[in-house]
């Protein structure tokens, strides 16, 4: 048995295509949907995620821009550049790409986003919505895992799904997301983390299993039971002298390992990465939607 691999990149182009008419719709009512991102200091990971998600919201036809401020920022004037983004009617989507600088606080600089233009999902004012199951702007990385499972003929339905990793931005509310009594959720989740004394023996239980952990090989063939399915969230940088560049990308989980073992898989990269970025540009869409 060789897994079927998911292609993030095609289940993107396919969102991509299913957006074009409302976008065409939006500019025919005069509303360009538009995304300020807004990127501090010089961290290399964070300058090309910015980069990517320019990129495509240009291609797609939506309008965007890149403020792009200095390490040293003050807290201060970050706030004072949000409020004036919230106060732009032109600006439909806000996204502070973390990491932040460590002097900065990044729920403060979360929560002075205004909630209608988060498209991060991120504020506590969506979180809450989330928890609740009303509608709300879903984290961009979660809910392009359910498109994944969904779009790829795996739903999570009844099925029993292990989330290893609890952070805020992916496992957290992707655990939420699953739990709920809704289509295309309505799973029995367990979540794993640094506390959980024997992780595999949750994992090798699953139907579906989502690494979060952001480390290589946190997932090995021995932890899954056969037919199960991966999604890896990771990206670690591993040295390797043979690259062009010295290194290369791998996920949380050992892929050449469970390639034979599992039903389905993501790779890294091109798995859970354009989704990622393609429902940012969901997000964007949908904060510039008339109510």
């Amino acid at each position: 048995m060789s897994a079927h691999i998911i292609n993030g990149k095609e289940i993107a182009k396919e969102i991509y295509a299913e957006m074009s008419d409302k976008i065409k719709t939006l500019k025919e009512q005069g509303i360009v949907p538009h995304l300020s991102v807004v990127l501090v200091g010089e961290d290399p990971a964070s300058k090309v995620y910015v980069g990517m998600k320019q990129k495509k919201a240009d291609q797609i036809g939506l309008s965007s821009k890149t403020i792009h401020l200095p390490e040293n920022t003050v807290e201060e004037n970050l706030l004072g550049i949000i409020d004036e983004l919230n106060n732009d009617d032109s600006v439909h989507g806000i996204l502070v790409q973390l990491p932040l600088p460590k002097h900065i606080s990044e729920p403060n600089v979360i929560k002075a986003i205004c909630p209608d233009k988060d498209v991060d999902g991120f504020h506590p004012v969506n979180r809450g919505k989330l928890v609740s199951g009303e509608e709300t702007f879903l984290p961009c990385t979660p809910s392009g895992i359910q498109q994944l499972l969904i779009r790829s003929g795996y739903s999570p339905e009844r099925k029993h799904v292990v989330v290893i990793g609890r952070s805020g931005i992916v496992g957290m509310p992707f655990a939420i997301m699953m739990m709920q009594k809704k289509k295309e959720a309505n799973a029995t989740v367990t979540i794993c983390h640094t506390g959980t004394r024997d992780i595999a023996s949750f994992s090798r239980q699953a139907d579906i299993v989502i690494v979060a952990a952001g480390r290589p090989n946190t997932l090995t063939a021995d932890m899954v039971k056969a037919g199960a399915v991966v999604i890896d969230v990771g990206t670690n940088r591993v040295d390797d002298p043979a690259a062009k560049r010295g290194y290369r990308l791998v996920g949380d989980a050992d892929f050449d390992g469970l390639l034979e073992k599992t039903a389905a898989i993501t790779p890294v990269p091109g798995g859970v990465g354009p989704m990622t970025i393609a429902m940012l540009m969901v997000n964007t869409v949908k904060a510039a939607t008339p109510i």
